[in-house]
């Protein structure tokens, strides 16, 4: 019998998502080849495969083979968020830097539309659209005159220059209730979580979207998700933890603050990296600790530098910078959150999406004369949040613009650090998530000297320079 090497795909457009699941988990008590084992399959087969032993035995694994496209359209980024908040997923959504709205393209959420506070939703989403329609021709007028065109720049580069600069600043308007188009690839396993998320939430809106992704996704992986359900599990969790009555007179927490981090950071990588690569098959981490302790500052440095710095410029570093772990707590301006959510591979945790806790003002909306008005608009978005969050707190969220300061908690270790600093302190990258990546890797660099200017950083901006060439006002 012949063993010659054969790599090659399952074509999903030939065989359905569960044939393929099964078809893999099969290997396992098979010796068969993948093409004999997905042949002798039919749905029925299948199916009463994983009804069996992913359903039935809860082999779960056997899910994460069978992986789906789902278009989701016309969602509110509000609700986006909890479509977006799991891990083993990708994504890519309408961009609020790349494409303007459409002065209806907003979300009236369930909660609202059999409510007399309807008018008052609905005329605060208006205001706040037509402002946004209103401000882009001007802010491309103020944005032409305070950056004239570079040499050898055409007119359509130059036009295209200038109007993503006014779109960048115009997108602190957007509420919540904003409409997008989110593109989602996702294996079963992981969506039957997403699923029950989404049917535990407290908006209808995503209890919808929950159940209507489930019958879509059924049509393909109908018993996967066949017991996809609300999880009672992050109910009981809110109702125990808010009822918790909260401590007053606590001071007021400064926007970026380093809750946690090791100080034997240096120490600790170094030594799990001598732990992967050491040659003596008797190396503990003890050992490999002692080893690296014993070592002087430059001989460490000789280590760090191609460890950290030493990289083709699309290489990821080993994983053992995982091991380095920092928690931060942030309050930033919420169309900058919504781009720090997007890296998953990190933990957040947010606070709820309100007004209270300021807001920021974009120094292009000043230098076109135009601060007086955004106020009076920010300033109606959140007398109408008030007026709902008295009603219902998480449906007046919809309301809430951009420029609203939103507070959460990040965990992240030194490995997704520096991919987080190396790609959002670029300067194309949107200068409200530029502030908080220069800020992360200002505070990571302090209080671990041994990898100063060995972070992946735009050096040619600070926390200060964006703070005062890019905002009039923080909160």
């Amino acid at each position: 019998m012949a063993h010659d090497r054969q790599i090659y795909l399952l074509d999903p457009q030939k065989l359905p998502p569960e044939t393929i699941a099964v078809t893999f988990a099969k290997t396992s008590r098979s010796p068969e080849s993948f093409r004999q084992i997905a042949s002798e399959l039919t749905d029925q087969k299948s199916s009463e495969f994983n009804e069996k032993w992913v359903v039935g035995y809860g082999h779960s694994s056997v899910a994460e083979h069978a992986v789906l496209h789902i278009a989701t359209e016309n969602v509110s980024r509000l609700a986006v968020e909890c479509i977006q908040s799991n891990r083993l997923a990708s994504y890519t959504e309408k961009s609020t830097r790349y494409q303007t709205w459409q002065p209806d393209a907003f979300y009236t959420p369930l909660e609202w539309r059999n409510s007399p506070l309807l008018s008052s939703y609905s005329k605060c989403c208006t205001a706040l659209f037509n402002g946004y329609a209103q401000f882009i021709p001007a802010l491309i007028q103020a944005a032409s005159a305070s950056d004239p065109r570079l040499v050898d720049e055409s007119d359509a580069a130059y036009e295209r220059r200038v109007r993503s600069k006014a779109i960048d600043v115009c997108r602190y308007l957007l509420p919540a209730a904003s409409l997008a188009n989110v593109g989602i690839t996702i294996n079963a396993r992981a969506l039957e979580h997403a699923i029950g998320k989404m049917l535990s939430h407290p908006l209808e809106e995503v209890r919808q979207i929950g159940r209507e992704i489930k019958d879509a996704a059924c049509e393909s992986i109908p018993t996967l998700l066949k017991y996809a359900e609300p999880l009672p599990y992050l109910d009981s969790m809110e109702k125990q933890f808010s009822a918790i009555r909260p401590l007053t007179g606590l001071e007021l927490a400064p926007w970026f603050r380093l809750i946690h981090f090791d100080p034997a950071a240096v120490d600790n990588l170094l030594a799990g990296v001598y732990y992967r690569y050491s040659v003596d098959p008797h190396t503990s981490f003890f050992s490999a600790l002692e080893t690296v302790r014993q070592m002087s500052s430059e001989q460490k440095q000789d280590l760090l530098r191609p460890l950290l710095a030493e990289r083709g410029r699309h290489t990821i570093p080993l994983r053992e910078l995982e091991h380095i772990v920092f928690q931060f707590e942030v309050t930033l301006d919420q169309g900058a959150y919504y781009e720090v959510k997007r890296h998953r591979m990190m933990t957040l945790t947010p606070r709820p999406l309100t007004t209270d806790l300021g807001f920021a003002i974009p120094r292009l909306i000043s230098t076109a004369g135009l601060e007086a008005e955004y106020i009076l608009l920010m300033e109606l978005a959140s007398r109408t949040y008030r007026e709902l969050a008295a009603m219902n707190p998480e449906a007046a969220s919809y309301v809430v613009p951009n420029a609203f300061n939103r507070r959460f908690l990040i965990t992240i270790n030194l490995r997704s650090a520096m991919h987080f600093i190396a790609l959002r302190s670029e300067l194309n990258a949107h200068f409200g998530v530029r502030r908080l990546a220069l800020k992360l890797a200002d505070e990571i660099e302090q209080v671990i000297p041994g990898i100063c200017n060995l972070l992946p950083r735009c050096r040619e901006e600070s926390v200060r320079s964006i703070e005062e060439a890019f905002f009039s006002r923080l909160k």
